[in-house]
């Protein structure tokens, strides 16, 4: 990868470089797209199903990613692509049935770019802890890049292995970043943790609830960990551009640990609710008829009209709050090769809450 220089800087010879974001409205995405737009040396291409507002650094392309033509012809004339930064993602029911469109994707992307880009360098893949097994149950921690695969299916593997086959033959590099649950502002996303907090504890507090932890009684008291995305975002730019990186897997979290028991309390504080015992609520179901108390609430807070299945992702919500096992990972090999950013888990929650509060996304 000659020429490309460590945090972020221009190429020898002042070029510019072209990030295509793959994936752009989604959290990981979002945060990503802004942090390059503060960059002098980088222009930005945004890609997503839904598109987006263009702005002097960044134009968005729409794109139906599942189809080869279809992607084909929206991103046959970015010429100028010198980095993939890929962060799509496709919900499917079931683990199994992930794999074939969430390659699919990746594959059609770099199909569409690899042959009319001739200054590619750099395919940049997000990944996550589902590498491990962590989504299936107890997994060994901390984990680390090293560790072997589980049984398939599981397309983050799946998705790793297409990008060092191609790379092989490209004439670019790869890498992979391992983020845990990652934590920013994004709105009609499926895995947001920090808006299944803020939301729910608005609702409960808009009922004179206490807040309860809804989870599994075991997860109350795991050891956790969380990345905040503009960290993560900034770690991505890093991998990509330092030749140290070149075709790495990295973990990315914020560097802390925490417990809920520790932790639910503050985040009760924060929103002045009293706590009660944890109880098990499936908040999929339990907060499946709170539309229209959530329209009511918009209304009498004069928040931004966002409608309620843009600030829902209880499923997932269920899901992180289901882990009663221990859910981290090692992040000395980024360390070790230069990256040495933090941030402290509980001021991030907060500070995404301003912000949510800020956006008039919940009640202040």
């Amino acid at each position: 990868m000659n020429g490309i220089m460590n945090g972020g800087t221009p190429e020898k010879g002042g070029a510019s470089r072209t990030a295509l974001v793959v994936g752009a409205n989604g959290v990981i995405g979002r945060n990503l797209v802004d942090h390059l737009a503060t960059l002098p040396d980088w222009n930005v291409i945004g890609v997503s199903r839904r598109g987006g507002e263009s702005s002097e650094k960044v134009r968005y392309v729409s794109a139906d990613l599942l189809d080869p033509a279809a992607a084909g012809d929206a991103l046959g004339g970015l010429n100028e692509v010198t980095h993939i930064f890929y962060a799509a993602y496709q919900d499917r029911p079931s683990w199994a049935e992930l794999v074939e469109p969430n390659l699919a994707m990746l594959v059609n992307t770099v199909d569409a770019i690899e042959p009319i880009a001739p200054r590619l360098r750099h395919v940049s893949l997000m990944q996550g802890y589902k590498v491990y097994g962590a989504h299936l149950g107890p997994f060994k921690t901390p984990a680390k890049e090293s560790d072997a695969y589980h049984m398939p299916p599981e397309f983050n593997v799946d998705q790793q292995l297409f990008l060092e086959r191609r790379a092989k033959t490209g004439g670019w590099t790869w890498s992979a970043l391992r983020p845990s649950v990652v934590c920013g502002f994004a709105l009609g996303n499926p895995m947001n943790l920090a808006m299944v907090i803020a939301v729910y504890a608005s609702i409960s507090k808009e009922l004179g609830l206490p807040l309860r932890f809804p989870g599994k009684s075991g997860a109350y008291d795991s050891l956790l960990e969380m990345t905040d995305a503009g960290l993560l975002a900034r770690a991505t730019v890093w991998a990509a551009t330092s030749e140290r990186c070149a075709n790495q897997a990295f973990n990315i979290a914020n560097g802390d640990l925490f417990r809920w028991n520790e932790l639910w309390p503050k985040i009760a504080d924060y929103f002045g609710l009293d706590t009660a015992p944890p109880l098990r609520l499936p908040l999929s179901e339990v907060m499946r008829d709170k539309e229209p108390l959530w329209n009511r609430m918009v209304a009498k807070h004069g928040l931004e009209p966002h409608a309620y299945r843009d600030v829902s992702s209880w499923a997932f919500g269920d899901f992180v709050f289901g882990w009663d096992y221990d859910f981290f990972a090692d992040g000395t090999k980024a360390r070790r090769l230069g990256f040495h950013e933090f941030v402290d888990t509980e001021r991030m929650f907060f500070d995404i809450f301003d912000d949510f509060r800020r956006r008039g996304v919940i009640p202040a």
